[in-house]
C-alpha cells in the first residue's frame, strides 16, 4: 500500500477558467480533465454557475500535475485558504487510516465518502492548519 501521488490543488472563486488559460499559455500546461459545475449528473445549477470549474487536472511536462477548481457557488473562498495538498491512494483502508491520523487534532471538512466520479474522497485541515484532500479511485468491478 502506498500513496500514489502528491500534488497541489488550487482553488479559485470563479476565476479558475482564466487561471487555466494563463497556466496553459505561460507554463505550457496541458488540460487532461476539465469538468464544470454544469456537468454534474442530475445537477440543477443556476446559469451563472454552470461554467465554474468543478475539477481540472493540468499536466506540466516533467513536473507533475496541478489540480484546480472554483469554490462551490455561493461559498466565497478567502485568499490564503485556496491551496490544498492532495494525496492520491490505491487502497481505501490505507487512505482511511492516514486520513484519521491527520484529522486527529484537526478539523474534517468533508468526511471520506463515495463520489459520483467513482472515488472515495475526503477533506480535512490538520492540527497545523494545512488543508488536505484525500482521493482513492474505485477499482472497476
Amino acid at each position: 500500500m502506498a500513496i500514489k501521488q502528491l500534488n497541489p490543488y488550487l482553488n479559485f472563486d470563479g476565476t479558475a477558467g482564466k487561471a487555466i488559460e494563463l497556466y496553459q499559455r505561460v507554463l505550457g500546461a496541458k488540460v487532461e480533465t476539465l469538468q464544470r459545475f454544469g456537468d454534474i449528473p442530475g445537477g440543477q445549477q443556476p446559469s451563472e454557475n454552470k461554467d465554474r470549474v468543478m475539477h481540472a487536472l493540468l499536466r506540466l511536462d516533467g513536473a507533475g500535475v496541478i489540480m484546480i477548481s472554483d469554490s462551490m457557488p455561493g461559498h466565497p473562498l478567502p485568499l490564503g485558504t485556496n491551496v490544498h495538498l492532495t494525496l492520491d491512494f490505491d487502497d481505501e483502508a490505507d487512505m482511511a487510516r492516514r486520513f484519521e491520523g491527520l484529522a486527529a487534532g484537526g478539523k474534517v471538512s468533508m468526511p471520506l465518502q463515495d463520489t459520483f466520479w467513482g472515488a472515495k474522497f475526503g477533506m480535512l485541515i490538520d492540527g497545523y492548519g494545512i488543508p488536505w484532500m484525500f482521493n482513492c479511485n474505485k477499482k472497476p468491478a
